[in-house]
């Protein structure tokens, strides 16, 4: 006899009845056999009571799992020795409550998101199908909705005879609620008012960094909402703060051109946004340093290898009802051909092409930025000045972008036209309140370096006054011209 123990094989010198959990394991699992008389260095040692386990076993292994195993005996270098073979089992076994599988040659219990996905595997489901007990149609943003169907019928993609503005028939039609009426989680994640609320990872984190491997971030954005609506919101913050898009001519039509190919980057976070595994605690998260773009979503590649990526392969949808309706208004196109289109679409850009890599539970796409092709009519020597004038101006910009300036605030800007102290203030913006004025007006605008103190060693000087600072300029002029 020449085995070793496994995924599939596990030896035990003598039988007790906590091995049952070997055997709920491997019923999890791929099935397997358990040798009693084997130690664990692989030496036939032999029973002495075969004939009763051959007897009480298939009963016991029946009591509690509903699972018939084969239980027999074999001699072995001249030894008896008891073989179990357990079955895989169609739906998911419990020991004393508790769910085992194999996990090489261990028997691991299974808690939290992977407990999940075993009791959806084993009951043919997907983690976007189960429905939302306490969700209904008031947590559905109708706004969403009809947008949705807008884009659905401009491509076709709608069951025909359909009532869209019944938002019931509608989803029901879309398989979007479940046989007893309730939301599923995709229609809540798509469509809701505030999927966080259910799901408190439905977020994406984006984040510039300094340098390219540095934990120094510069400004960072949390966005959240339905997957519809947090798409565009991503789109619209990557190109107003987080990546560049450098100025071309087409004759005389100015071109503003993102400096990644606009579809690879919207088809990455789609394939993110789609095949997350939600059952993790992980947001997912797009980072931006000096020469990479890393986009990382949580879940592992099901049936596929990073090597398949970049050739054609079929398509295997963590969550198909999710990825279904991107489908159906317009998001995605032909199954399988994310991450070609990725990889077509940058090389075509004539950037490197992008890597992608198993990391940490997830899958992680690494862009390549090219600085030298951006400012190509710059030196090579101040490409790096460059770089860090695009991160002062990124900070400043984020004054307005990522802080809510208060209506006050813009108010006072409006009327500091030079330095001037707390009474002509407070007369031009006919105020008579004086803690109303320094708790909303002045205090908000020094924490946001829209305007200074003549006197800031002395901030309760007599002669005190005020001024916008470079900042404050810069986005007066803003506000004058409209922006």
């Amino acid at each position: 006899m020449n085995l070793q123990e496994s995924q599939t094989v596990e030896f035990k010198e003598i039988w007790r009845d906590e091995y049952l959990k070997t055997v709920c394991a491997f019923a999890n699992t791929d099935g397997g056999v358990i040798y009693i008389g084997i130690n664990d260095k692989g030496e036939v040692v032999g029973v002495e009571n075969s004939e009763k386990l051959i007897e009480d076993l298939p009963n016991k292994i029946m009591i509690f799992f509903v699972v018939a195993a084969k239980v027999e005996a074999e001699n072995v270098n001249g030894k008896q020795v008891v073989k179990i073979t357990v079955p895989t089992s169609k739906s998911a076994l419990s020991y004393h409550g508790k769910f085992y599988i194999r996990s090489g040659s261990t028997t691991q219990e299974l808690k939290g998101g992977e407990l999940q996905k075993l009791l959806l595997k084993t009951n043919n489901l997907t983690w976007d199908e189960i429905g939302v007990d306490n969700a209904d149609f008031e947590d559905i943003d109708e706004e969403t909705v009809s947008r949705f169907v807008f884009q659905a019928m401009q491509h076709n993609r709608l069951p025909t005879g359909i009532d869209s503005k019944n938002i019931r028939q509608l989803f029901q039609n879309l398989e979007l609620l479940t046989e007893a009426g309730k939301l599923t989680r995709a229609a809540v994640l798509l469509f809701g008012k505030k999927p966080i609320r259910f799901f408190r990872c439905a977020n994406f984190k984006i984040g510039r960094f300094r340098g390219n491997d540095s934990t120094d971030i510069i400004i960072h954005d949390d966005i959240s909402g339905n997957l519809f609506t947090m798409f565009d919101e991503i789109i619209n913050h990557l190109r107003s703060k987080y990546l560049l898009s450098p100025v071309s001519y087409q004759g005389m039509q100015r071109v503003e051109t993102l400096e990644i190919p606009d579809k690879a980057i919207r088809e990455a976070i789609l394939n993110a946004l789609i095949h997350k595994d939600y059952t993790s605690n992980s947001s997912i998260s797009l980072r931006v340093y000096d020469s990479t773009v890393l986009i990382w979503n949580a879940g592992e590649l099901e049936k596929l290898s990073v090597e398949d990526l970049s050739k054609n392969h079929d398509s295997y949808r963590r969550n198909p009802l999710i990825a279904d309706m991107f489908y159906r208004a317009g998001y995605i196109e032909a199954w399988g051909r994310g991450t070609l289109t990725i990889i077509e679409e940058t090389t075509k850009s004539g950037l490197a092409e992008p890597i992608f890599n198993v990391r940490q539970g997830g899958l992680e796409v690494a862009f390549a930025r090219n600085f030298a092709q951006i400012f190509e009519e710059k030196p090579q020597d101040t490409i790096q000045d460059t770089i860090q004038d695009t991160i002062q101006d990124t900070i400043q910009d984020t004054i307005q972008d990522t802080i809510q300036i208060t209506p006050q605030v813009r108010e006072l800007l409006k009327v500091l036209n030079n330095e001037k102290d707390r009474a002509e203030i407070q007369a031009n913006l006919q105020l008579n309140n004086r803690s109303n004025f320094f708790t909303n007006y002045i205090q908000p605008a020094l924490k946001l370096n829209l305007i200074e103190m003549t006197i800031p060693e002395k901030p309760k000087h007599r002669s005190q006054k005020y001024r916008l600072t470079a900042n404050g300029l810069k986005y007066k002029d803003k506000l004058a011209s409209g922006q």
